[in-house]
């Protein structure tokens, strides 16, 4: 159990909350002074930076794009006077990678890990009634002890530069958004519910957990308000008759409300909007609600032009808009868990979610694509940095599925992407991951993760953890592309069959296939890097996909084009895009149009 509440934050006659988003002030630290130097009381010579954004975008030099090391944030605030005797938080939607927080120049909390909400009890130190300020010491450092991975290289002049084991770009800051809340002394911690289908009714099984020893009153309301079962106890049952189920792209939601009392009145209420709904695996089939769903949709990334990866709601409507108009209803939170908005709107527009833990890297190089092609890595896990990166995953993991338990739209926990998985050490290492993840969700969800290329059939030891299989292939790209992609398809069909021989009846999903292709690149006979390539290597891959009655999804890579670190294998970042960084289609978002919109499911 979490120290503090990861709940979203809400305003009621209880609950307050104030945004803190705005301008702050900036300023970069590459010799490591501003601890002794009490920065921490005020920056000395800062700069605006946006909040939520990302910091490198911004800047005109290189040596600031691609900053690494500390750097600081500062802002003020006023605190309402009547906002005495509540119990003040900060809560910044992410620091990344690690930070420390401080108000009125008192040091609050420290927290590691870049994609998870960080709270910082202010209760004793801040002034209601009066200007606070809050400082923020940032670092962005890669290493193999925490998630993602990578390392630190010092350059000769003595500049650090992170040197990243995964294809996206390094972006950190404060990304998200920055509230200042207040509680009352008394307050719901955490909730969890759990869904019974029966007949036509339903059961909303739920734990409450409160800061507090008084009773709990918990209500469901439909979507017009109206009271539609109402029970007392931190643990209990709603009987829903008649439940409207929460579908596929018709995605209907309850309310429940959750209410501390005293006898004489409500100490605390909190609301928030759930989806009756069920998730389960048989056999080869994932099912929702009972139901076979076939998964369509792609991987992607917070990562848009100038703002890097802070949260925008224009790019939230725009991206759901491109995934409707293709017929997705699935995406995968790649490479880590996104800002809380995008999976409230997923709730709202009815659309899947695999989310996943930022467990990424986890392969000794520093192009972890590269490594991966070519089989040229050592073996990660038997590395003296394991124990201490076990924690952080397990932290990290924790901290995904407290945050995300209760959205409909999360289907499944992807607990790694493309790591080493051949050896011992690497199984005994992802069943601790695996263990300590099924004891954080109330819903028992399925469990998967993302392998590459190198954990074939006979020699992966760690599919026997997952209950659905993700592979991530590029054969006609990686692997025998261009005027070889008929072997590729060869080759694809061979492992597929490998596969089928161990006949392991679980559902098997591609959760990354695709081309790099530059938009407006034409050529007949196709080339590699063309749109005609792209469309020519989708067809290939959708044949092998049909062939095979175990695959039950594909998520392309990626749903639009990312920045990435520089290099000879990039081209302003990763071009595999179905649309441009922008948002415009190239040619195969139509391939996949008309697919979808054929492909046979029951949503």
């Amino acid at each position: 159990m979490l120290e503090y509440s990861e709940l979203y934050p809400i305003q009621n006659g209880h609950r307050m909350m104030q945004s803190l988003d705005g301008m702050w002030k900036f300023q970069f630290d590459p010799e490591e002074i501003g601890e002794k130097s009490g920065w921490e009381n005020g920056l000395p010579a800062p700069v605006s930076m946006p909040v939520p954004s990302s910091f490198a975008d911004f800047f005109t030099d290189h040596k600031e794009r691609d900053y690494c090391g500390d750097f600081w944030y500062e802002t003020e605030f006023y605190l309402p006077a009547e906002w005495r005797n509540k119990k003040i938080w900060l809560r910044f939607g992410s620091i990344t990678h690690r930070g420390t927080v401080y108000c009125n120049g008192m040091e609050i909390t420290s927290h590691e890990g870049g994609f998870l909400p960080v709270l910082a009890d202010i209760s004793t130190v801040a002034k209601p009634g009066q200007v606070n300020q809050v400082v923020v010491k940032i670092n962005n450092e890669l290493n193999e002890t925490s998630l993602p991975c990578g390392a630190t290289k010092i350059l000769n002049n003595g500049r650090k530069l992170a040197k990243p084991y995964f294809d996206f770009f390094n972006y950190s800051g404060l990304q998200r958004s920055v509230w200042v809340i207040a509680l009352p002394e008394e307050s719901v911690k955490d909730y969890s519910v759990d869904y019974e289908l029966c007949g036509t009714d339903a059961l909303v099984k739920y734990e409450v957990v409160t800061t507090g020893e008084h009773p709990v009153i918990v209500r469901l309301l439909d979507a017009e308000g109206e009271l539609v079962a109402e029970t007392e106890g931190k643990e209990g049952i709603l009987q829903v008759a008649n439940a409207r189920l929460w579908e596929v792209r018709n995605a209907y939601l309850y309310q429940i409300v959750i209410l501390i009392t005293d006898g004489n009145g409500v100490l605390d209420e909190y609301r928030e909007k759930i989806g009756i709904r069920t998730v389960r695996i048989e056999g080869t089939k994932i099912l929702l609600n009972d139901r076979p769903v076939y998964l369509k949709g792609f991987g992607k990334h917070e990562d848009f032009s100038i703002l890097g990866r802070g949260f925008h709601w224009g790019i939230v409507k725009r991206d759901f808009e491109c995934l409707k108009w293709t017929n997705a209803n699935c995406f995968r939170t790649s490479h880590y868990p996104y800002a809380e908005e995008w999976y409230q709107f997923a709730d709202e527009e009815g659309f899947l979610i695999i989310d996943e833990v930022p467990a990424v890297g986890m392969m000794r190089s520093t192009r972890n694509f590269v490594a991966a092609g070519s089989g040229n890595y050592t073996y990660f896990f038997e590395a003296l940095t394991v124990p201490e990166l076990l924690k952080s995953h397990i932290a990290d993991t924790e901290e995904m599925i407290t945050r995300d338990k209760n959205h409909p739209s999360v289907i499944a926990w992807s607990l790694f992407n493309e790591p080493e998985t051949i050896t011992d050490y690497a199984y005994e290492y992802f069943k601790e991951v695996f263990a300590a993840a099924e004891t954080y969700d109330f819903q028992s969800r399925p469990m998967t993760g993302a392998f590459e290329k190198n954990s074939k059939p006979e020699l992966c030891k760690c599919y026997p953890l997952c209950d659905f299989i993700c592979l991530n292939r590029y054969y006609g790209w990686y692997i025998s592309g261009g005027p070889e992609i008929e072997e590729a398809e060869e080759l694809f069909r061979d492992e597929m069959d490998r596969w089928k021989a161990k006949e392991l009846n679980v559902p098997f999903v591609f959760t990354e296939f695709g081309t790099d292709t530059m938009a407006g690149l034409h050529k007949l006979p196709s080339i590699m890097w063309s749109e005609e390539y792209q469309k020519e290597y989708l067809e290939m891959n959708f044949r092998v996909f049909d062939s095979y009655e175990f695959v039950q999804g594909e998520l392309a890579w990626n749903f639009a084009d990312f920045q990435t670190t520089e290099g000879i294998m990039r081209v302003d970042g990763n071009h595999k895009g179905v649309f441009t960084r922008d948002r415009q289609p190239k040619a195969a978002a139509v391939v996949f149009k008309d697919r979808w919109e054929k492909k046979n499911e029951l949503f």
